[in-house]
């Protein structure tokens, strides 16, 4: 399995700050290959930065908004 992230959506005029994020996910089983479509979205909070959370952010509300199949095809 693996995701390829396509866009990340983040609009920094807003607080908190909300975050799409735009995404292929490839699913390998034996049988077949499923590619899906993954749409998520969260708000970032600032927060303390520190050696464990270098960007300052915590996210909230993380929910996958869409996550559907765009091509199954036979291995």
């Amino acid at each position: 399995q693996n995701i390829r992230v396509d866009s990340i959506r983040c609009d920094f005029d807003r607080y908190p700050y909300p975050v799409y994020t735009y995404a292929r996910q490839m699913i390998i089983r034996q049988s077949n290959i499923t590619e899906r479509s993954l749409v998520t979205s969260c708000r970032l909070l600032n927060s303390v930065r520190s050696d464990n959370n270098p960007h300052g952010f915590t996210i909230e509300d993380f929910a996958v908004r869409e996550n559907r199949d765009i091509r199954v095809s036979d291995r």
